[in-house]
């Protein structure tokens, strides 16, 4: 029987570094940064206020008080945007708004609360020290900085500083495309009759949904029957046309129809049981096929929805991350006190479906140990890891969480 870990680093081995794409900044939302981005300009750009209010030289307005205001001619207005800007002569003042560059001369702004807002000449109350309300250029990023590390998570603030830099594209990583096979006869689309013996598909959607969820291209298909010559067939014409990862759900135990397990058999697809409940049968290899699909990643995972979703998230999600180059690839995890006594079958590592409580932070489970409930599963936020050697968990232990929303 093989270890959870060792499962875990035979997927991993399976998938290389994606490659890098350049893709439009609009869409790069949730993509892993390729390489390193270097800013090519500063920002600011230039020197700009930071306020609405009046470019001025502060030794112009050194004494300037409420009850004694300075005045000063007002030379110039500079919108946000002007690019000819006049220089300011000692003693004017420049109407300005914020973001607008500096005039050659002024080191400060004094902003308009502080003034009487006039055009021609304004009254300036209060006397601001040099630099008061200006933006220098580069203070926030020099030129030729790297802006954001390869392996960083593009979300919102990244993608406004990549804008920021002037990058109209960025090298990602290239999304893995998975295939995801579904096995069973008894298998038919949601919204359809059911038949006496069958049961709506879930499995397909739930990992490709999971597949996407960990930055992959998931392609489903479905429905391939509990034929062996069928199986292999569908499968060497869809890999012909170029998947990164095949994965299977169902027909990897030891039953009579089990035709995952007999189709890639002596095909470079290992099938082992490990350690773990639930999820114990699994399958993992390369391709050994002639022509195209030659050496393609094969993950095949149990077929109860329970141990499918939960071998996924403890072999498959992580290798997907990894490959993407995400920093975190796996799961965040807690320790959080136990709410209830759970026991454990020896020898095995188990995933219990849990709900946290946020505020005490004790955990409960929520159903029962079954590889079937896939209504526990998706009520639960988070999985309780309970290690091989533990038989038993009382009340107040602690334990380690797995939390699924991050």
């Amino acid at each position: 029987m093989r270890s959870v870990a060792e499962h875990q680093a035979v997927v991993a081995g399976l998938l290389a570094p994606a490659p890098v794409e350049e893709v439009p900044l609009p869409q790069a939302r949730g993509r892993v940064l390729g390489a390193d981005l270097t800013a090519s300009i500063a920002l600011p750009p230039f020197d700009n206020s930071a306020m609405d209010g009046y470019a001025v030289r502060a030794a112009d307005v050194a004494g300037a008080t409420e009850g004694d205001p300075v005045v000063l001619p007002v030379a110039a207005d500079i919108p946000a945007g002007r690019t000819d800007v006049p220089p300011l002569e000692p003693g004017t003042a420049h109407r300005i708004m914020t973001g607008a560059p500096m005039p050659v001369g002024a080191d400060a702004v004094v902003q308009v609360e502080f003034t009487d807002g006039g055009v021609d000449r304004v009254q300036i109350r209060h006397a601001p020290a040099a630099g008061t309300h200006v933006r220098t250029i580069g203070e926030d990023v020099p030129p030729g900085t790297v802006v954001l590390r390869a392996g960083t998570v593009l979300g919102a603030p990244q993608i406004g500083l990549a804008a920021a830099v002037g990058s109209a594209t960025v090298p990602v990583r290239r999304p893995p495309h998975v295939l995801v096979l579904s096995t069973g006869s008894e298998l038919v689309a949601p919204g359809t009759p059911l038949q006496p013996g069958q049961i709506y598909e879930s499995n397909g959607p739930m990992l490709a949904a999971a597949v996407q969820d960990a930055g992959g291209h998931a392609e489903l298909l479905r429905f391939v029957p509990d034929d062996v010559e069928a199986f292999t067939t569908v499968l060497q014409e869809r890999i012909a046309e170029g998947v990164d990862l095949v994965l299977t759900s169902g027909g990897v135990s030891a039953g009579a129809y089990e035709v995952v397990k007999d189709g890639l058999t002596g095909r470079g697809v290992q099938f082992v049981r490990v350690a773990m409940q639930p999820g114990g049968p699994q399958g993992a290899g390369r391709l050994e096929i002639e022509g195209p699909g030659a050496g393609l990643p094969v993950v095949t995972l149990p077929g109860n929805p329970v141990s499918t979703q939960v071998s996924f998230e403890v072999f498959v999600r992580p290798a997907l991350r990894a490959a993407l180059g995400h920093p975190y690839p796996r799961r965040p995890s807690v320790t959080a006190t136990l709410g209830e006594r759970l026991t454990s079958p020896a020898g095995k590592r188990q995933f219990r479906r849990g709900i946290l409580d946020a505020v005490d932070g004790t955990v409960r489970e929520v159903g029962s140990p079954a590889s079937h409930l896939l209504g526990a599963l998706a009520r639960a936020d988070c999985l309780i890891v309970l290690p091989e050697d533990v038989t038993a968990a009382e009340v107040g232990d602690e334990v380690e969480v797995w939390l699924l929303d991050g």
